[in-house]
Protein backbone atom coordinates (compact mmCIF):
# COMPACT_ATOMS: atom_id res chain seq x y z
CA UNK A 1 0.00 0.00 0.00
CA UNK A 2 1.43 3.72 -0.94
CA UNK A 3 2.56 5.87 1.72
CA UNK A 4 2.15 8.68 -1.21
CA UNK A 5 0.68 11.70 0.18
CA UNK A 6 -0.93 14.09 -1.91
CA UNK A 7 -2.31 17.55 -0.22
CA UNK A 8 -4.90 20.11 -1.66
CA UNK A 9 -4.49 23.60 -0.44
CA UNK A 10 -5.91 27.38 -0.85
CA UNK A 11 -8.14 29.18 0.48
CA UNK A 12 -11.99 28.40 1.29
CA UNK A 13 -14.54 27.81 -0.97
CA UNK A 14 -12.42 27.40 -4.48
CA UNK A 15 -14.03 23.80 -4.56
CA UNK A 16 -11.34 21.56 -2.62
CA UNK A 17 -13.91 19.43 -0.84
CA UNK A 18 -15.41 18.71 -4.37
CA UNK A 19 -12.36 17.59 -5.47
CA UNK A 20 -11.36 15.48 -2.96
CA UNK A 21 -14.83 13.95 -3.16
CA UNK A 22 -14.24 13.26 -7.04
CA UNK A 23 -10.58 11.60 -6.70
CA UNK A 24 -12.26 9.41 -3.66
CA UNK A 25 -14.81 8.67 -5.83
CA UNK A 26 -17.78 9.10 -2.99
CA UNK A 27 -19.44 11.85 -1.71
CA UNK A 28 -17.51 11.91 1.78
CA UNK A 29 -16.88 15.55 2.35
CA UNK A 30 -19.37 17.98 3.07
CA UNK A 31 -19.49 20.90 0.01
CA UNK A 32 -21.70 24.20 0.53
CA UNK A 33 -21.44 27.75 -1.47
CA UNK A 34 -20.60 28.73 2.19
CA UNK A 35 -16.64 29.17 2.59
CA UNK A 36 -15.48 27.37 5.65
CA UNK A 37 -18.37 24.27 5.76
CA UNK A 38 -14.92 22.31 5.95
CA UNK A 39 -14.79 21.99 9.80
CA UNK A 40 -13.20 18.55 9.77
CA UNK A 41 -10.25 17.62 7.82
CA UNK A 42 -10.91 14.74 4.79
CA UNK A 43 -8.65 12.19 4.19
CA UNK A 44 -9.03 9.27 2.08
CA UNK A 45 -7.07 6.48 -0.48
CA UNK A 46 -7.38 7.15 -3.62
CA UNK A 47 -6.69 5.19 -6.62
CA UNK A 48 -5.36 5.52 -10.28
CA UNK A 49 -3.94 3.32 -12.95
CA UNK A 50 -3.47 0.96 -10.38
CA UNK A 51 -1.54 3.21 -8.43
CA UNK A 52 -3.03 4.19 -4.99
CA UNK A 53 -2.00 7.17 -3.00
CA UNK A 54 -3.56 8.92 0.10
CA UNK A 55 -5.56 12.52 -0.68
CA UNK A 56 -5.89 15.14 2.28
CA UNK A 57 -8.21 18.04 2.02
CA UNK A 58 -7.04 21.19 4.25
CA UNK A 59 -9.95 22.74 4.59
CA UNK A 60 -11.09 22.25 8.17
CA UNK A 61 -11.90 25.13 9.97
CA UNK A 62 -14.26 28.08 10.20
CA UNK A 63 -13.27 31.37 10.53
CA UNK A 64 -14.73 34.45 12.00
CA UNK A 65 -12.63 36.94 10.60
CA UNK A 66 -10.07 37.48 7.61
CA UNK A 67 -7.46 37.90 10.18
CA UNK A 68 -7.93 34.34 11.08
CA UNK A 69 -8.39 33.05 7.41
CA UNK A 70 -5.09 34.07 6.35
CA UNK A 71 -3.71 32.78 9.89
CA UNK A 72 -5.35 29.55 9.54
CA UNK A 73 -4.89 28.99 5.98
CA UNK A 74 -0.55 29.88 6.00
CA UNK A 75 -0.30 27.80 8.85
CA UNK A 76 -2.18 24.88 6.96
CA UNK A 77 -0.20 25.24 3.65
CA UNK A 78 3.25 25.16 6.52
CA UNK A 79 1.94 21.85 7.29
CA UNK A 80 1.05 20.23 3.71
CA UNK A 81 4.94 21.69 2.66
CA UNK A 82 6.33 19.50 5.30
CA UNK A 83 4.24 16.37 5.28
CA UNK A 84 3.17 16.00 1.50
CA UNK A 85 4.89 14.49 -1.34
CA UNK A 86 2.53 16.52 -3.70
CA UNK A 87 0.48 19.52 -3.20
CA UNK A 88 -2.44 20.39 -5.14
CA UNK A 89 -2.94 24.69 -5.03
CA UNK A 90 -6.30 25.22 -5.50
CA UNK A 91 -7.65 28.73 -7.15
CA UNK A 92 -11.08 29.35 -8.75
CA UNK A 93 -11.20 30.94 -11.98
CA UNK A 94 -14.58 33.21 -11.24
CA UNK A 95 -12.65 35.11 -8.66
CA UNK A 96 -9.69 35.45 -10.45
CA UNK A 97 -5.93 36.02 -8.57
CA UNK A 98 -7.24 37.33 -4.93
CA UNK A 99 -4.67 38.99 -2.56
CA UNK A 100 -4.75 35.53 -0.05
CA UNK A 101 -3.86 33.54 -3.33
CA UNK A 102 -1.06 35.36 -4.03
CA UNK A 103 0.19 34.83 -0.51
CA UNK A 104 -0.45 31.23 -0.38
CA UNK A 105 1.48 30.94 -3.61
CA UNK A 106 4.36 32.72 -2.68
CA UNK A 107 4.89 30.24 0.28
CA UNK A 108 4.42 27.32 -1.85
CA UNK A 109 6.97 28.64 -4.79
CA UNK A 110 9.39 28.17 -1.69
CA UNK A 111 8.84 24.30 -1.44
CA UNK A 112 11.15 21.39 -2.97
CA UNK A 113 7.79 19.35 -3.36
CA UNK A 114 5.71 19.14 -6.67
CA UNK A 115 3.48 22.02 -6.96
CA UNK A 116 0.54 22.03 -9.30
CA UNK A 117 -1.51 24.99 -9.76
CA UNK A 118 -4.78 23.58 -10.57
CA UNK A 119 -8.01 25.99 -11.35
CA UNK A 120 -11.33 24.85 -11.03
CA UNK A 121 -14.52 25.66 -12.63
CA UNK A 122 -13.48 26.02 -15.52
CA UNK A 123 -15.92 24.45 -17.43
CA UNK A 124 -16.43 26.65 -20.80
CA UNK A 125 -14.45 28.16 -23.69
CA UNK A 126 -14.66 31.64 -22.23
CA UNK A 127 -13.57 30.53 -18.75
CA UNK A 128 -10.70 28.43 -20.08
CA UNK A 129 -9.66 32.01 -22.02
CA UNK A 130 -10.34 34.06 -18.35
CA UNK A 131 -7.52 31.27 -16.31
CA UNK A 132 -4.87 32.17 -18.54
CA UNK A 133 -4.31 34.63 -15.99
CA UNK A 134 -3.03 32.58 -13.38
CA UNK A 135 0.16 31.69 -15.47
CA UNK A 136 1.42 35.10 -14.39
CA UNK A 137 1.48 32.85 -10.93
CA UNK A 138 4.46 31.33 -12.21
CA UNK A 139 4.26 27.73 -11.74
CA UNK A 140 5.47 25.13 -14.14
CA UNK A 141 2.48 22.82 -13.81
CA UNK A 142 -0.82 24.28 -14.53
CA UNK A 143 -3.94 22.28 -14.69
CA UNK A 144 -7.53 23.50 -15.73
CA UNK A 145 -10.69 21.43 -14.03
CA UNK A 146 -13.75 21.52 -12.83
CA UNK A 147 -14.20 19.06 -9.82
CA UNK A 148 -18.20 19.47 -10.61
CA UNK A 149 -17.97 17.59 -14.02
CA UNK A 150 -15.11 15.56 -13.74
CA UNK A 151 -13.47 17.48 -16.87
CA UNK A 152 -9.70 17.75 -16.76
CA UNK A 153 -9.45 15.86 -13.37
CA UNK A 154 -7.66 12.84 -15.71
CA UNK A 155 -4.79 14.56 -17.04
CA UNK A 156 -4.00 15.94 -13.18
CA UNK A 157 -4.63 12.34 -12.16
CA UNK A 158 -1.97 10.64 -14.88
CA UNK A 159 0.83 13.62 -13.29
CA UNK A 160 0.72 12.88 -10.27
CA UNK A 161 0.67 9.06 -10.81
CA UNK A 162 3.73 9.51 -12.63
CA UNK A 163 5.60 10.51 -9.28
CA UNK A 164 4.26 7.57 -6.95
CA UNK A 165 7.68 5.44 -7.22
CA UNK A 166 6.89 1.80 -8.37
CA UNK A 167 8.23 0.59 -4.81
CA UNK A 168 5.69 2.13 -2.82
CA UNK A 169 3.29 -0.16 -4.28
CA UNK A 170 4.92 -3.48 -3.59
CA UNK A 171 3.46 -5.84 -1.24
CA UNK A 172 6.08 -6.24 1.93
CA UNK A 173 7.80 -9.65 1.86
CA UNK A 174 6.70 -12.57 4.24
CA UNK A 175 9.97 -12.60 5.91
CA UNK A 176 10.01 -8.57 7.41
CA UNK A 177 9.76 -8.63 10.88
CA UNK A 178 6.18 -7.86 12.01
CA UNK A 179 5.54 -4.15 11.85
CA UNK A 180 3.44 -2.72 14.57
CA UNK A 181 2.07 1.01 14.31
CA UNK A 182 0.83 3.14 17.49
CA UNK A 183 -1.45 5.36 16.19
CA UNK A 184 -4.24 7.62 17.87
CA UNK A 185 -4.70 11.59 18.76
CA UNK A 186 -2.43 13.58 20.75
CA UNK A 187 -1.88 13.18 24.39
CA UNK A 188 -3.71 9.39 24.39
CA UNK A 189 -0.28 7.96 25.62
CA UNK A 190 1.10 6.61 22.54
CA UNK A 191 5.22 7.75 23.68
CA UNK A 192 4.29 6.45 27.47
CA UNK A 193 3.13 3.31 25.83
CA UNK A 194 5.94 2.87 23.71
CA UNK A 195 8.85 3.90 26.30
CA UNK A 196 7.04 1.45 28.86
CA UNK A 197 7.85 -1.46 26.38
CA UNK A 198 11.08 -0.73 26.10
CA UNK A 199 12.05 0.05 29.62
CA UNK A 200 13.51 3.76 28.28
CA UNK A 201 13.16 7.35 27.55
CA UNK A 202 13.11 6.74 23.50
CA UNK A 203 10.72 10.05 23.41
CA UNK A 204 10.23 12.64 25.51
CA UNK A 205 6.83 12.50 27.16
CA UNK A 206 4.97 15.61 28.33
CA UNK A 207 1.43 16.59 28.84
CA UNK A 208 1.42 18.99 26.03
CA UNK A 209 -0.16 17.21 22.80
CA UNK A 210 2.13 17.06 20.18
CA UNK A 211 5.50 16.61 21.35
CA UNK A 212 5.74 13.62 19.25
CA UNK A 213 6.57 14.38 15.33
CA UNK A 214 8.77 11.82 13.87
CA UNK A 215 8.17 8.09 12.52
CA UNK A 216 10.60 6.43 15.09
CA UNK A 217 11.13 2.68 14.51
CA UNK A 218 12.06 0.51 17.30
CA UNK A 219 13.46 -3.12 17.30
CA UNK A 220 11.65 -4.45 20.22
CA UNK A 221 13.11 -8.35 20.75
CA UNK A 222 12.36 -9.50 24.79
CA UNK A 223 10.71 -11.95 25.98
CA UNK A 224 10.73 -14.27 23.11
CA UNK A 225 9.03 -11.74 20.96
CA UNK A 226 10.81 -10.39 17.82
CA UNK A 227 8.96 -7.33 16.05
CA UNK A 228 9.16 -3.51 14.90
CA UNK A 229 7.81 -0.39 17.17
CA UNK A 230 6.77 1.94 14.88
CA UNK A 231 5.80 5.25 16.74
CA UNK A 232 4.80 8.96 14.98
CA UNK A 233 7.34 9.92 18.14
CA UNK A 234 10.13 13.20 18.13
CA UNK A 235 10.73 16.54 19.56
CA UNK A 236 8.75 19.65 18.62
CA UNK A 237 10.41 22.74 19.01
CA UNK A 238 8.73 24.90 21.65
CA UNK A 239 7.49 27.94 19.37
CA UNK A 240 5.64 25.13 17.42
CA UNK A 241 3.29 23.70 19.86
CA UNK A 242 0.65 25.93 19.16
CA UNK A 243 0.74 24.86 15.52
CA UNK A 244 -2.33 22.85 14.18
CA UNK A 245 -1.96 19.49 16.16
CA UNK A 246 -5.04 17.61 14.29
CA UNK A 247 -3.64 18.13 11.10
CA UNK A 248 -0.12 16.89 12.39
CA UNK A 249 -1.63 13.77 13.88
CA UNK A 250 -3.40 12.64 11.17
CA UNK A 251 -0.91 13.10 8.54
CA UNK A 252 1.43 10.86 11.02
CA UNK A 253 -0.73 8.10 11.62
CA UNK A 254 -1.35 7.85 7.78
CA UNK A 255 2.15 7.57 7.24
CA UNK A 256 2.53 5.03 10.25
CA UNK A 257 -0.81 2.97 8.88
CA UNK A 258 0.88 2.86 5.86
CA UNK A 259 4.53 1.37 6.54
CA UNK A 260 2.52 -1.03 9.40
CA UNK A 261 1.00 -4.50 9.57
CA UNK A 262 -1.26 -4.08 12.26
CA UNK A 263 -2.19 -0.74 14.08
CA UNK A 264 -2.73 -0.44 17.87
CA UNK A 265 -5.38 2.49 18.03
CA UNK A 266 -5.46 4.41 21.32
CA UNK A 267 -8.24 5.52 22.66
CA UNK A 268 -8.39 8.03 25.98
CA UNK A 269 -10.80 6.07 28.54
CA UNK A 270 -12.17 9.64 29.68
CA UNK A 271 -13.23 11.17 26.57
CA UNK A 272 -14.18 7.86 24.57
CA UNK A 273 -14.05 7.33 20.71
CA UNK A 274 -14.13 10.81 18.78
CA UNK A 275 -14.94 10.80 14.91
CA UNK A 276 -11.69 11.53 14.66
CA UNK A 277 -10.46 8.52 15.97
CA UNK A 278 -12.95 6.57 14.04
CA UNK A 279 -11.99 8.40 10.36
CA UNK A 280 -8.40 7.22 11.39
CA UNK A 281 -9.85 3.64 11.91
CA UNK A 282 -11.81 3.47 8.93
CA UNK A 283 -9.11 4.68 7.16
CA UNK A 284 -6.71 1.84 8.56
CA UNK A 285 -9.32 -0.63 7.80
CA UNK A 286 -9.58 0.43 4.24
CA UNK A 287 -5.71 -0.15 3.96
CA UNK A 288 -6.73 -4.00 5.22
CA UNK A 289 -4.34 -3.25 8.41
CA UNK A 290 -4.71 -5.56 11.25
CA UNK A 291 -6.41 -3.67 13.96
CA UNK A 292 -6.15 -3.67 17.54
CA UNK A 293 -8.06 -1.02 19.99
CA UNK A 294 -6.47 0.12 23.16
CA UNK A 295 -8.34 2.10 25.67
CA UNK A 296 -5.91 3.96 27.86
CA UNK A 297 -5.75 5.47 30.79
CA UNK A 298 -8.75 3.19 32.24
CA UNK A 299 -7.25 3.62 35.68
CA UNK A 300 -8.65 7.03 35.65
CA UNK A 301 -12.37 5.14 35.25
CA UNK A 302 -14.81 4.76 37.91
CA UNK A 303 -15.60 1.17 37.81
CA UNK A 304 -18.69 -0.67 38.90
CA UNK A 305 -19.27 -4.64 37.90
CA UNK A 306 -20.11 -4.20 33.98
CA UNK A 307 -17.91 -1.25 33.39
CA UNK A 308 -15.71 -2.62 30.97
CA UNK A 309 -18.36 -5.37 29.38
CA UNK A 310 -20.86 -2.34 28.79
CA UNK A 311 -17.62 0.10 27.69
CA UNK A 312 -16.58 -2.59 25.58
CA UNK A 313 -20.43 -3.32 23.86
CA UNK A 314 -20.67 0.51 23.10
CA UNK A 315 -17.51 0.46 21.17
CA UNK A 316 -18.16 -2.41 19.37
CA UNK A 317 -21.47 -0.56 18.36
CA UNK A 318 -19.51 2.66 16.91
CA UNK A 319 -17.02 0.64 15.23
CA UNK A 320 -19.65 -1.73 13.45
CA UNK A 321 -19.84 -2.77 10.21
CA UNK A 322 -16.05 -4.20 11.46
CA UNK A 323 -16.49 -4.81 14.95
CA UNK A 324 -14.62 -7.69 15.27
CA UNK A 325 -11.79 -6.57 16.62
CA UNK A 326 -9.79 -6.95 20.43
CA UNK A 327 -10.58 -4.70 22.87
CA UNK A 328 -8.14 -3.85 25.27
CA UNK A 329 -8.10 -1.68 28.53
CA UNK A 330 -4.69 -0.20 29.40
CA UNK A 331 -3.05 1.96 32.03
CA UNK A 332 0.49 2.52 30.80
CA UNK A 333 1.63 4.37 33.73
CA UNK A 334 0.80 0.99 35.44
CA UNK A 335 2.07 -0.86 32.76
CA UNK A 336 -1.41 -2.43 33.23
CA UNK A 337 -2.09 -5.18 30.15
CA UNK A 338 0.02 -3.21 28.07
CA UNK A 339 2.05 -6.74 27.20
CA UNK A 340 -1.16 -8.25 26.59
CA UNK A 341 -1.82 -5.49 24.05
CA UNK A 342 1.28 -6.83 22.33
CA UNK A 343 0.35 -10.54 22.32
CA UNK A 344 -2.98 -9.54 20.78
CA UNK A 345 -1.23 -7.14 18.40
CA UNK A 346 1.07 -10.33 16.86
CA UNK A 347 -2.07 -12.36 17.27
CA UNK A 348 -3.53 -10.53 15.24
CA UNK A 349 -0.63 -10.17 12.73
CA UNK A 350 -0.55 -14.03 12.46
CA UNK A 351 -4.25 -13.69 11.63
CA UNK A 352 -3.97 -11.63 8.56
CA UNK A 353 -1.21 -13.75 6.96
CA UNK A 354 -3.01 -17.15 7.42
CA UNK A 355 -4.22 -19.02 4.43
CA UNK A 356 -6.70 -21.26 4.27
CA UNK A 357 -6.90 -24.52 2.36
CA UNK A 358 -9.80 -24.57 -0.37
CA UNK A 359 -10.58 -28.03 0.47
CA UNK A 360 -11.44 -26.92 4.05
CA UNK A 361 -12.60 -23.48 2.68
CA UNK A 362 -15.08 -25.12 0.52
CA UNK A 363 -16.28 -27.50 2.67
CA UNK A 364 -17.47 -24.84 5.31
CA UNK A 365 -18.41 -22.49 3.43
CA UNK A 366 -20.54 -24.39 0.81
CA UNK A 367 -22.29 -25.63 3.59
CA UNK A 368 -23.07 -22.03 4.70
CA UNK A 369 -24.13 -21.19 1.59
CA UNK A 370 -27.00 -24.20 1.39
CA UNK A 371 -28.34 -23.24 4.81
CA UNK A 372 -29.01 -19.75 3.58
CA UNK A 373 -28.90 -19.48 -0.45
CA UNK A 374 -28.45 -16.20 -2.12
CA UNK A 375 -31.39 -14.38 -3.11
CA UNK A 376 -33.26 -15.01 -6.41
CA UNK A 377 -32.55 -12.28 -9.23
CA UNK A 378 -35.04 -11.43 -12.08
CA UNK A 379 -36.65 -14.85 -11.34
CA UNK A 380 -32.58 -16.67 -11.53
CA UNK A 381 -31.16 -17.91 -8.55
CA UNK A 382 -27.74 -16.99 -7.94
CA UNK A 383 -25.62 -20.15 -7.52
CA UNK A 384 -22.30 -19.63 -5.75
CA UNK A 385 -20.38 -23.00 -7.23
CA UNK A 386 -16.91 -22.55 -5.15
CA UNK A 387 -14.56 -20.46 -3.13
CA UNK A 388 -10.86 -19.45 -2.68
CA UNK A 389 -8.26 -17.51 -0.87
CA UNK A 390 -6.71 -15.62 -2.93
CA UNK A 391 -2.70 -15.77 -2.99
CA UNK A 392 -2.79 -11.48 -2.01
CA UNK A 393 -0.63 -10.60 1.16
CA UNK A 394 -4.14 -9.47 3.03
CA UNK A 395 -7.04 -11.82 3.06
CA UNK A 396 -9.20 -11.87 -0.19
CA UNK A 397 -11.83 -14.62 -0.84
CA UNK A 398 -13.11 -15.01 -4.35
CA UNK A 399 -16.61 -16.81 -4.68
CA UNK A 400 -17.25 -17.96 -8.24
CA UNK A 401 -21.01 -17.58 -9.31
CA UNK A 402 -23.30 -17.41 -12.21
CA UNK A 403 -24.16 -13.11 -11.89
CA UNK A 404 -21.40 -11.63 -9.41
CA UNK A 405 -22.84 -8.21 -10.21
CA UNK A 406 -25.98 -9.14 -8.73
CA UNK A 407 -24.67 -10.22 -4.95
CA UNK A 408 -26.04 -7.28 -2.74
CA UNK A 409 -23.79 -6.47 0.45
CA UNK A 410 -26.15 -7.88 2.92
CA UNK A 411 -25.40 -11.12 1.77
CA UNK A 412 -21.96 -10.59 1.33
CA UNK A 413 -22.07 -9.86 5.16
CA UNK A 414 -23.41 -13.02 5.79
CA UNK A 415 -20.19 -14.50 3.54
CA UNK A 416 -17.98 -12.26 5.65
CA UNK A 417 -19.66 -13.59 9.31
CA UNK A 418 -19.71 -16.82 8.22
CA UNK A 419 -15.79 -16.92 7.23
CA UNK A 420 -15.38 -15.33 10.69
CA UNK A 421 -17.51 -17.84 12.66
CA UNK A 422 -15.19 -20.59 11.59
CA UNK A 423 -11.72 -19.46 10.63
CA UNK A 424 -10.15 -16.74 13.50
CA UNK A 425 -9.79 -13.32 11.77
CA UNK A 426 -10.32 -11.51 14.34
CA UNK A 427 -8.65 -7.94 14.50
CA UNK A 428 -8.32 -8.23 10.29
CA UNK A 429 -10.17 -6.77 7.62
CA UNK A 430 -11.41 -9.08 5.03
CA UNK A 431 -12.12 -8.70 1.14
CA UNK A 432 -14.89 -10.39 -0.83
CA UNK A 433 -15.01 -11.00 -4.12
CA UNK A 434 -17.69 -12.18 -6.76
CA UNK A 435 -16.10 -13.86 -9.95
CA UNK A 436 -18.21 -15.14 -12.90
CA UNK A 437 -18.27 -18.89 -12.90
Amino acid sequence: MSGFTVAIVGRPNVGKSTLFNRLLEQRKAIVDDISGVTRDRQYGIADWNGKTFNVIDTGGFVANSEDIFEREIRKQVKIAMEEANVLLFMCDVTTGITDLDAEVADMLRRSSKPVFLVINKVDNGERLLEATEFYSMGFEKIYFLSSITGSGTGELLDEVATLIPEELQAEPKDDDLPKIAIIGQPNVGKSSLLNALVGEERNIVSDIPGTTRDTIHTHYKLFQKDFVLIDTAGVRRKNKVHEDLEFYSVIRAIKAMDEADVCLLMLDATKGITAQDLAIFSLAVKKAKGMVVLVNKWDLIEKETNTARDYEAELKKRLAPFSDVPIIFTSVPEKQRIFKAIEEALKVYENRRQKIPTSKLNDVMLKAIESYHPPVVRGTPIRIKYVTQLPTYTPAFAFFCNLPDDVKPPYRNYLENQIRSNFDFQGVPLRIFFRKK
